[in-house]
């Protein structure tokens, strides 16, 4: 049963008015009452509607899009994309950054639970055994679809690729080059599009003859400088790896600076791909093979999902998935 400042007001003996006023913070209401009304509200999880009086159940004309990060250039043309929608509709996008951490991604949920958006798109950060706060959500009937990393439990609608397909193209690709000891770098274990990553490129190497090798694996972190570390570890085995897919964007670019650092060839000595929307792929030195994303247009798709279950409380829109196809595009960094 939800509270209400009603139930506050009857369990502190206090009026119903100096409840609201109280959780305004309104200059007529003492310090002391106002601590009592908040610390009461705290403990019985009292959500306000911050936008109940003023809008009187009419829209707020905001929408959220929850992001990992904006330094991945997927992130930045999926935001265009959504933009591209949003503006047409005459909507506000308000941008939410998680850093990777599911606790920052539980704060800024949660928040949206007083009424903050109409609607949430949102890539997670988290995954298995991170989405309660999802589910919570969802409960709350505010319209969400995920892009790119979707929370699999959860029957909301997607707008995803192929992550498996794209794992074993990239290392099909790499074999064909002649490419024997491929390594894959891994961002996170609980990420379901890295998971579906590694199988494609586990099951492309099976689908040649060459074992699964477990230490050509490598989990990464979100931190740079630690990754760096990782990256150059493997490079300094004397069975280094002669090919790499780099999971994400960040993990590619970091594997041409270890190489770099160990004066190592791309793609002499190692061919490198990964998965990435980089406009400046091309100019990189060697320009860089990558598995694309059509980031703008999944950006596109999704807000377009959102609107249509805002818009007609589209049961179709609010369950549907749609998988766009990614792109491989040969660059040097496997020639």
């Amino acid at each position: 049963m939800s509270v209400t400042i009603r139930k506050i007001a009857t369990d502190l003996n206090l009026a119903v008015s100096t409840v609201s006023k109280a959780l305004r913070d309104s200059h007529e209401i003492s310090a002391e009452t106002k601590k009592r009304v908040f610390a009461y509200a705290e403990q019985m999880d009292y959500i306000p509607n911050l936008y109940a009086s003023s809008l009187k159940r009419k829209k707020t004309g905001n929408i959220a899009v929850v992001l990992p990060e904006v330094a991945d250039s997927f992130f930045s043309l999926a935001i265009n994309g959504i933009e591209s929608v949003a503006q047409e509709k005459g909507y506000h996008v308000m941008i939410y950054l998680t850093h990777e951490n599911p606790d920052k991604e539980e704060s800024i949920l949660r928040d949206f639970r007083s009424g903050r958006v109409d609607g949430v798109l949102i890539s997670v950060s988290g995954g298995a055994g991170a989405d309660s706060h999802i589910h919570d959500l969802c409960a709350r009937r505010i319209p969400m679809v995920f892009f790119d990393r979707a929370c699999e439990s959860i029957g909301a609608a997607k707008v995803l690729t192929d992550d498996f397909e794209g794992g074993y193209k990239a290392t099909t690709h790499l074999i064909e080059k002649g490419c024997r000891r491929i390594s894959f770098l891994a961002l996170s274990e609980t990420l379901a599009i890295i998971s579906h990553r590694q199988h494609g490129y586990e099951e492309a190497l099976r689908h040649d003859g060459i074992p699964v090798d477990k230490n050509l694996i490598v989990n990464c972190t979100n931190d740079e400088r630690e990754s760096y570390a990782i990256i150059k570890k493997i490079f300094l085995d004397e069975n280094r790896p002669d090919g790499v897919v780099g999971s994400v964007e960040k993990l590619a670019t970091l594997t041409y600076s270890v190489c770099r650092d160990l004066n190592l060839h791309v793609p002499r000595d190692v061919k490198v791909i990964g998965f990435s929307s980089l406009s400046i792929a091309a100019l990189l030195n060697p320009s860089l093979t990558t598995i694309t994303q059509p980031a703008f247009e999944m950006g596109r798709a999704a807000a377009t999902l959102l609107f249509s279950s805002l818009e007609r409380n589209n049961q179709d829109a609010q369950c549907r998935t749609i998988v766009m196809p990614s792109v491989l595009i040969e660059r040097d960094s496997t020639r």
